[in-house]
């Protein structure tokens, strides 16, 4: 694994048909750290990570990745938005976690192969490999859809919504899969909604509502105080829209 970029945030505004759906974020991801992204529905939680990731572009400020380029980043984006319909196999799906070291020309080897099989075997999907990806139920899509990370072998790793649509059984190996990844030294932010996992697992969270509430430990940041002030301001954005 490559050395852990840090991640700075400056004054980033991005919007939608002039809308602003994150605003005036400043901030940092320190290397290593296991980051929360919350807030209520609307909050620009998945728009922050897509700008990380570098699917979406600032309108103001900017996203900087300090000592290592985007080729770096794994990002997973919400089930809801997999086309599950393209015919593919489980097989090759985990595989195009290789792109990057392949590249676009060159052929799978029996040792791409291999590696393949063990990252599905590790998330419990060993003899799922020549099924269809349609196939799948939303847990086994979202185990597929980790075993493409682990091949990835990124330094920073981006999670919209990982848990959500899956059994608890799910969840909890998912979710050790991304506190082996902490461990390891890898930056992990996700976006949450459920405040009792990020409570009992993320040492850090952010807390918006379009604009930045709080940013920091995360006992500090989830007060009631600091949800409600969430609350109310997404509420403004909401009313002036």
């Amino acid at each position: 694994m490559n050395a852990v970029p840090a991640i700075g945030i400056r004054d980033l505004t991005v919007a939608y048909d002039r809308v602003p759906a994150v605003h005036h974020l400043t901030g940092a991801f320190t290397p290593g750290s296991l980051t929360a992204i919350v807030g209520p529905n609307g909050a620009g939680k998945s728009t922050l990570l897509k700008t990380i990731a570098g699917l979406l572009h600032p309108d103001e400020g900017s996203v900087a990745l300090d000592g290592g380029p985007r080729e770096r980043i794994a990002y997973l984006p919400q089930l809801a938005e997999i086309d599950r319909s393209f015919p593919i196999s489980v097989l090759d799906a985990v595989s195009l976690g290789l792109w990057r070291e392949v590249g676009l020309f060159r052929t799978i080897t029996g040792e791409h192969v291999k590696r393949a099989r063990a990252a599905l075997a590790s998330v419990g999907l060993d003899g799922f490999e020549t099924k269809q990806v349609g196939a799948l139920s939303a847990g086994q899509l979202q185990r597929a859809l980790f075993a493409r990370l682990m091949l990835q072998n990124a330094s920073l790793i981006l999670l919209d919504e990982p848990f959500a649509a899956v059994d608890e059984r799910t969840s909890a190996d998912l979710m050790g899969l991304v506190e082996g990844w902490h461990a390891e030294g890898r930056t992990v932010i996700a976006v949450l909604h459920d405040l009792e996992r990020v409570r009992a697992s993320f040492p850090r969270t952010l807390l918006m509502a379009r604009e930045p509430v709080a940013w920091g430990p995360t006992e500090e940041v989830l007060t009631a105080e600091n949800l409600r002030r969430a609350r109310y301001i997404s509420d403004g954005w909401s009313d002036a829209a």
